[in-house]
C-alpha cells in the first residue's frame, strides 16, 4: 500500500475531516477542520468527497516524502509549497507528485491554516464515526495526535484517472484573501440580557486583538472590557463553534472546532457559520470587529455562500489547466523567464 512519510511535522499538523457530529450529547467535541471551505475545495480538486479526511497544518507546515505517484491539492494559507526544494507548487489547483518527491512547506505568509488533500484520501480508521483528530483526548486521526518525524501515513487505493483530474483549478475571484483585520458577522444572544447596554454597544463599536492564547479550541481576545449587569456565571448550557463567551474579566473568547460541549459563562453572540472559515485563518495579533445581524440576514448569507460553492464545483468540471510551460520573454532587450498555463475547456 502506498504512503507518505513525515520528514518534518510542522508546528501542528493533524488529520481532520468535517467533524464528529453525533457525540456532543456525551461530551465529545466535534473537532474537524477549522476552515471548512478550504477543506471542501481541496478534496473536490482531487476528485474526493468533500468530507474526506486530509492534513491540516497550522502556522508552519511540514515536509513529506511520497512513496507513490499521487495527485494533490493545497488550499488555505500560503506556506510556499515546493517540490524537492526547487519547483513551486500552485495552490488551489490539482498537481501531480511523483514517487520519491518531497513536498515541503514553510511558514504561512498569510492566513494560518493550510490543507493538503490527496486523490483517494488517507487510510485512517473511523473513531466515533469520524477520522478527525482530537488531540486533548488523544482520539481519532493518526494515533490521536499531531504528526511526528518518521510517521508514515498510508494512502487509500484510488480508482480515478489522475489525468482527468490533474489541472483542476479555482478561479482567482473565488480564492479567499486573508487579512489581519477581520469583520465578523454575529447573531446576538442567547444571554444578551446579562450585559449592560454599554457592554453591548462596546462589543459592536470597539476592536479586539487576538492574543497568543489561540488554538483549535478557541481564540482569546483583548480590548475594551465588556460589562455584565451582574455575574458572568450561568448554569452550564450548550456551546457550539462560533459562540462568543464573556467571562468575568470582560474579554471575549470565541469557541472553535475543539471547544467543549457545555460551559458556564455568558455568551453575548455567535459568529455566523459563513464567517467561521474566515476566522479559522486568523492568528495572534490580528484585529477583529463584530457586526450585528439578525437571523434572517445570516440565513441569506448562508444561501449566497452555498450558491457560490455550487458555482465553483461546476467550474471544476468545466475548465482544466494544461501542463505548465517554461518560456523566455524578450522585452526591451531584457529576457524574462515566465511560466505559462493554458486553460482548456473540458468536453461536456
Amino acid at each position: 500500500m502506498s504512503s507518505i512519510k513525515v520528514i518534518a511535522p510542522g508546528l501542528f499538523s493533524t488529520i481532520q475531516d468535517l467533524g464528529r457530529l453525533n457525540y456532543q450529547q456525551y461530551g465529545m467535541p466535534v473537532s474537524g477542520s477549522m476552515d471548512h471551505f478550504a477543506h471542501k475545495i481541496a478534496n473536490l480538486l482531487v476528485g474526493n468527497a468533500e468530507d474526506e479526511a486530509l492534513i491540516e497544518m497550522t502556522i508552519l507546515g511540514g515536509q513529506f516524502e511520497f512513496k507513490a505517484d499521487v495527485l494533490v491539492a493545497i488550499t488555505g494559507a500560503n506556506m510556499s509549497p515546493m517540490i524537492n526544494g526547487q519547483l513551486e507548487v500552485g495552490m488551489w489547483r490539482s498537481v501531480r507528485i511523483k514517487k520519491g518527491d518531497r513536498l515541503t512547506f514553510g511558514p504561512a505568509h498569510n492566513g494560518c491554516r493550510t490543507y493538503l488533500a490527496i486523490a483517494g484520501g488517507y487510510e485512517i480508521e473511523n473513531t466515533l464515526e469520524s477520522k478527525s483528530t482530537y488531540t486533548r483526548g488523544s482520539l481519532g486521526g493518526y494515533k490521536g495526535r499531531t504528526f511526528k518525524k518518521e510517521d508514515e501515513i498510508k494512502l487509500k487505493t484510488h480508482k480515478l484517472k489522475l489525468e482527468n483530474l490533474e489541472g483542476r483549478f479555482v478561479r482567482a475571484e473565488h480564492i479567499p484573501t486573508y487579512t489581519s483585520e477581520l469583520e465578523l458577522n454575529v447573531v446576538l444572544g442567547p444571554q444578551e440580557e446579562a450585559f449592560t447596554a454599554k457592554g453591548i454597544a462596546d462589543f459592536f463599536s470597539e476592536t479586539f486583538k487576538i492574543t497568543n492564547e489561540f488554538d483549535r479550541m478557541g481564540y482569546r481576545l483583548e480590548g475594551k472590557k465588556i460589562e455584565h449587569v451582574n455575574s458572568a456565571d450561568i448554569i452550564s448550557d450548550g456551546i457550539v463553534s462560533g459562540a462568543v463567551q464573556i467571562p468575568a474579566h470582560g474579554n471575549p473568547i470565541i469557541m472553535l472546532s475543539d471547544c467543549q460541549t457545555t460551559g458556564g459563562y455568558t455568551k453575548i453572540a455567535h459568529v455566523i457559520t459563513v464567517d467561521l472559515s474566515k476566522l479559522a485563518q486568523a492568528k495572534a495579533g490580528d484585529v477583529i470587529k463584530f457586526k450585528a445581524l439578525d437571523i434572517e440576514e445570516a440565513h441569506q448569507l448562508h444561501r449566497e455562500s452555498a450558491e457560490k460553492y455550487e458555482i465553483i464545483k461546476a467550474e471544476l468540471d468545466q475548465f482544466q489547466l494544461a501542463p505548465e510551460r517554461n518560456m523566455k520573454l524578450k522585452l526591451m532587450h531584457k529576457v524574462f523567464n515566465v511560466k505559462v498555463n493554458e486553460i482548456k475547456t473540458k468536453p461536456l
